[in-house]
């Protein structure tokens, strides 16, 4: 579980009675397409002729740029997560990367599941017993990464939500 049971206002968009503006919406989707394009290799090397992971963060930054609808990028998430299901591992946490960058559309608050995911992947093709390190320096890439108009609201949804997205953020 990686979503807050009451949602957090700065994740909802002003047209829905949030105050996430569709500039910052666009930026935390981009961000998370980073994220998930980071580690996609890992899912890649195992299923590369599955293009339902990439084919997400391409929807991504499709919606971004105001080229396909929100449903569509949703769906193209929703591809990219049953991909992830039908494996274990780095590979599977790479796929789920890519599927909740994708739903970043639909609902921002899931920039953070892009993130955790990758760092999971990240962590789990590291080798043994470096994968808590591997995982810190995912994170902090990933922090490297925010753009500065996003990057507070971003650490602080990091704060808040880390126990719930498995303590991946303590870098």
């Amino acid at each position: 579980m990686i979503l807050p049971k009451d949602r957090d206002p700065r994740f909802i968009t002003m047209r829905r009675g949030g105050t996430l503006t569709d500039s910052d919406h666009r930026l935390l989707a981009l961000w998370a397409a980073v994220c998930a394009e980071h580690v996609l290799y890992l899912f890649e090397l195992v299923q590369p002729l599955d293009p339902r992971p990439r084919q997400a963060i391409e929807q991504t930054r499709a919606w971004a740029r105001g080229e396909i609808k929100m449903s569509q990028a949703r769906a193209a998430g929703g591809h990219a997560m049953a991909a992830a299901r039908e494996l274990s591992g780095s590979a599977r946490h790479a796929a789920f990367a890519a599927g909740q960058a994708a739903v970043v559309a639909h609902v921002a608050a899931h920039e953070l599941g892009a993130a955790a995911y990758a760092i999971k992947a990240a962590r789990e093709a590291a080798s043994r017993g470096e994968g808590e390190s591997a995982g810190r320096l995912e994170c902090r890439w990933q922090r490297e990464q925010l753009p500065d108009a996003i990057r507070e609201l971003v650490l602080e949804d990091q704060r808040l939500r880390n126990e719930i997205c498995w303590a991946v953020f303590d870098c």
